[in-house]
């Protein structure tokens, strides 16, 4: 890759130890512990908590010393400042950090919440951790170089069919899918779940856990990493609209699917489709 060529990529292992230490510090002491004043609003309808912004904070301080002239955009960055988000069509290379992915999950004491940062330079991501602090469990990617699960290689098997795969696809999509089958008796995946929390869900597509999903709005702190991570095991995603990969970029509203292959990813394509033109 020539960008990465550009730069002296760090360790992997230092960047997962300054996740476990945020998330030691910051989140786990406030888990099933905070306190309204710790808990607010933000404009996006979406809300954010002590542990966020403490994690956040000692993360932009770790990862900005390790690489020099490095930038950050963090998800509580943009939610103060939107311009923040511009950083990654700059020239220096960026960290992308969701210091709490599943913070709604976190505030009402559910044990489904991440950590979640990732290397980008000119929207390229080389570089994504995704750490689940009950678990212990530190998942990271590199391009071209595989994805690893503490230190054990993860590569995704043959899939199913379609029949007998489990997706993460929103509420919306997936009444429709079954309304869609009861009428024409069509396919329709095994199971479809939404963990609301993103991280974990690309967790469990590299462990081939979950088989395929469909998201339809794209923030860079939610997926850089974990799109990374699941091409890196062997996944495939891209744009529905068309056939494009993933940019690490201001947000995108599209649909996008990542699936366990290329056919795989028609053949859902195919059944996804369908309800865009269904009356």
């Amino acid at each position: 890759c020539t960008l990465m060529s550009q730069l002296n990529l760090p360790d992997p292992e230092k960047i997962s130890e300054f996740l476990r230490e945020a998330a030691e510090r910051d989140i786990l002491p406030l888990f099933k512990q905070l306190k309204d004043h710790e808990i607010n609003d933000k404009e996006s309808g979406e809300i954010v908590t002590a542990a966020d912004i403490r994690a956040e904070n000692r993360l932009i301080n770790s990862l900005t010393k390790v690489l020099p002239k490095s930038t950050t955009v963090g998800e509580e960055e943009v939610s103060g400042d939107k311009s923040v988000i511009n950083r990654l069509t700059g020239e220096a290379p960026v960290w992308v950090i969701d210091p709490l992915d599943g913070t709604r999950n976190f505030s009402k004491g559910k044990d489904r919440f991440a950590v979640i940062v990732a290397l980008c330079l000119q929207g390229e991501t080389l570089m994504g951790w995704i750490y689940n602090p009950i678990e212990e469990v530190v998942v990271i990617a590199e391009k071209g170089q595989g994805t690893w699960e503490n230190g054990q290689r993860v590569s995704l098997s043959k899939p199913p069919k379609i029949e007998q795969m489990r997706g993460s696809v929103s509420k919306r999509r997936y009444d429709r899918l079954k309304e869609l089958a009861n009428q024409e008796n069509g396919i329709l995946p095994a199971d479809m779940v939404r963990y609301r929390c993103v991280g974990m869900e690309y967790v469990d597509l590299a462990r081939g856990i979950l088989h395929f999903a469909e998201y339809g709005i794209l923030k860079p702190w939610d997926h850089a990493a974990g799109l990374l991570i699941h091409a890196e095991a062997g996944g495939y995603s891209a744009f529905t609209k068309d056939d494009s990969p993933y940019k690490a970029g201001p947000t995108v509203r599209d649909h996008i699917i990542a699936a366990p292959d290329q056919s795989s990813w028609r053949s859902l394509k195919a059944l996804l489709d369908v309800l865009q033109y269904a009356a």
